[in-house]
C-alpha cells in the first residue's frame, strides 16, 4: 500500500474560501478508496501544486475522478431531500411535503435568505466549479501529461462546468461567472446577466464536444463519465432554454441518430445501470441510489409523496403510471411514490443494479419536438412525439396545430421527465406557466418566487452581491 501509493503524500489539497464558500475542498482521488480516496493538507489557497498532481496521466486522472465522486457524495446531485430533483419537485407541483419545517420553504414557495439548502445547494454547485477550474489550470500548465489525457479531462472539466452554471442560472439567474481559482478576484465577483452565463455554458460545451471521445472508453465502458454524448445532449437543452430551435434540433438529433443510444423497450429497464437509453450516470458507492432510498415507501412518508396534481395527469393506459410509480397503503392512509428507482436499500456496491441517472435518451426526442414544432415542422414533432407515446402505450398524438403540439409535448415532458432533476420546475419558468399552474395550488405564491434566494451568508460576505427580487 505505502509503496504503491507513497506519492499520494505529496499531492496537496486545499483550503478555500470564496464569499460564498465558506467550506473546506478537498480533491478526492477516486481510483484510490482503500485510501478513503483523499488526503488532508495545509494551505496555501488558490492553486493545486500542479508538480505533483499534474506529473503524469495516472495522477491527473485520479484528480478527475475525485471530481465525479464529489458528485456523487453532494447533496445538489444524488443525496435524496436536498438534491435538485427533490427540491425542484417540491418548489413545484410533484411532490408533497411530509418532513415538515426543512421542506415548508419550497413547498409554499415562503423560502427566505436563510434557508439552509438553498445555501448548501448554491455551495456545492460553486465548489464543483472550483474543482474543475483548478483542474483546468493545473492541466494548462502541465508538461506531463499526454495529449489524448489532456483533452478528455478538459473535455469532461468544461462539460461538468457547464452542466453546474446551466443550474445556476435557472435556480438563481444572475449569478457570478467564475473561471479561476484566484481568491481575491473571486471574493468580491460581482453578479453577471444570465446571457453572460450562457455564453460560457455554450462554449464550454462546444469544447468538450471537440475534445471528448464518443465511447466510454475512459469509464473502463461505464456510462459513468461524461463523454462527446453528453456534451451534445446538454447542448440541445441549453439551446431549447435560449429558443434556439435551429441549433437545439440539430443537437438533440446527433444524439438520436447515434447508435450507442436508443429507447429501452421495458420501462423498468431505464434506471438500470448502463442502459443503453444511458448518457450519463453517476455510479454511488452504495448499492442503491438515494433517490430510491428517499422515495420508495414502506411505511407513512417521512419526507415525501407524489402529488395528486400531478397523478391526475397520467393519461388512461400511460404505463409510466403503472411502471414508473409506486404505491403503499396503510390503516393511516395511501400515498404514491416515485417508482423509477426499484431499489431501496442496498449497501453493497458490488450489488448495484441501478446508477443514479443525469441525463438520458428520451429528453432528446422531447427537446427535438418541441424545436420541430417552433419551425414549423408538424409531422417531424409529430414522429418524436409518438416515439415516447407508444413506448408508453399510448396511441399516437391527435394534435395537429402547433398550439396543440406544444402542449402535449408539455405534457409528455411533466410524465416522462417526473422526479428528475427539477425538469418540471425548470419547464415551467421557461415556458411562462409557473402563475398559471403553480398560483392556484399555493396560497403564497408570488411572480418573484421563479427564483430561489441568494443565500445571506453569501451577501454577508461579498457587498458585491445583490438580493433576487421578492426575498
Amino acid at each position: 500500500m505505502k509503496s504503491k501509493f507513497k506519492y499520494l503524500k505529496k499531492i496537496k489539497i486545499l483550503f478555500f474560501r470564496f464569499s460564498w464558500i465558506s467550506s473546506f475542498v478537498a480533491i478526492i482521488l477516486y481510483a484510490f478508496p482503500s485510501c478513503e480516496g483523499f488526503v488532508k493538507i495545509e494551505p496555501p489557497i488558490d492553486e493545486l501544486v500542479t508538480e505533483t498532481v499534474f506529473t503524469n496521466d495516472e495522477n491527473a486522472t485520479a484528480t478527475a475522478r475525485g471530481i465525479y465522486l464529489k458528485l456523487i457524495e453532494s447533496s445538489v446531485f444524488t443525496t435524496g431531500a436536498s438534491s435538485i430533483t427533490f427540491l425542484g419537485g417540491m418548489s413545484a407541483d410533484e411532490l408533497i411535503d411530509f418532513e415538515g419545517i426543512n421542506n415548508l420553504g419550497f413547498y409554499h414557495n415562503e423560502l427566505n435568505a436563510e434557508n439552509d439548502k438553498v445555501n448548501s445547494n448554491w455551495q456545492l454547485l460553486y465548489e464543483t466549479i472550483y474543482r474543475v477550474n483548478a483542474m483546468l489550470e493545473g492541466l494548462s500548465n502541465s508538461t506531463g501529461i499526454t495529449p489524448e489525457v489532456k483533452d478528455l479531462l478538459e473535455g469532461e472539466s468544461k462539460c461538468i462546468r457547464a452542466f453546474c452554471y446551466f443550474y445556476l442560472v435557472n435556480l438563481w439567474g444572475d449569478v457570478p461567472l467564475i473561471t479561476k481559482t484566484d481568491y481575491e478576484m473571486n471574493r468580491l465577483a460581482s453578479r453577471k446577466p444570465v446571457s453572460e452565463i450562457y455564453e460560457l455554458i455554450l462554449s464550454d460545451l462546444k469544447q468538450a464536444q471537440e475534445l471528448l471521445p464518443e465511447d466510454y472508453a475512459h469509464a473502463d465502458g461505464e456510462r459513468i463519465r461524461v463523454n462527446e454524448g453528453t456534451a451534445t445532449a446538454l447542448l440541445a437543452r441549453v439551446y431549447l432554454y435560449l429558443k434556439d430551435w435551429i441549433n437545439a434540433e440539430e443537437q438533440a438529433s446527433r444524439v438520436i441518430e447515434n447508435p450507442k443510444y436508443a429507447l429501452t423497450e421495458d420501462l423498468n429497464n431505464v434506471f438500470l445501470k448502463n442502459s443503453v437509453e444511458t448518457i450519463w450516470q453517476l455510479k454511488q458507492t452504495v448499492g442503491h441510489t438515494q433517490d430510491g432510498n428517499i422515495f420508495i415507501l414502506i411505511d407513512s412518508p417521512k419526507f415525501t409523496a407524489l402529488s395528486e396534481s400531478l397523478m391526475t395527469t397520467f393519461e388512461l393506459g400511460d404505463k409510466r403510471k403503472t411502471n414508473w410509480i409506486g404505491n403503499f397503503s396503510n390503516d393511516i392512509g395511501t400515498w404514491n411514490y416515485p417508482f423509477k428507482y426499484k431499489v431501496k436499500t442496498e449497501p453493497d456496491p458490488e450489488k448495484a443494479t441501478e446508477y443514479f441517472m443525469v441525463m438520458r435518451l428520451a429528453e432528446q426526442y422531447l427537446i427535438r419536438a418541441e424545436a420541430r414544432v417552433q419551425q414549423g415542422n408538424i409531422s417531424g414533432a409529430q414522429e418524436d412525439l409518438n416515439i415516447i407515446r407508444y413506448r408508453a402505450g399510448l396511441s399516437n398524438t391527435l394534435a395537429l396545430t402547433p398550439e396543440e403540439l406544444l402542449t402535449v409535448i408539455y405534457h409528455e415532458r411533466q410524465v416522462e421527465l417526473f422526479a428528475e432533476w427539477g425538469h418540471r420546475w425548470l419547464d415551467l419558468k421557461r415556458i411562462n406557466l409557473s402563475n398559471e399552474v403553480l398560483g392556484p395550488l399555493k396560497s403564497s405564491w408570488g411572480p418573484t418566487d421563479v427564483l430561489w434566494p441568494i443565500p445571506q451568508s453569501e451577501l454577508d460576505n461579498n457587498p458585491n452581491l445583490f438580493q433576487n427580487s421578492g426575498y
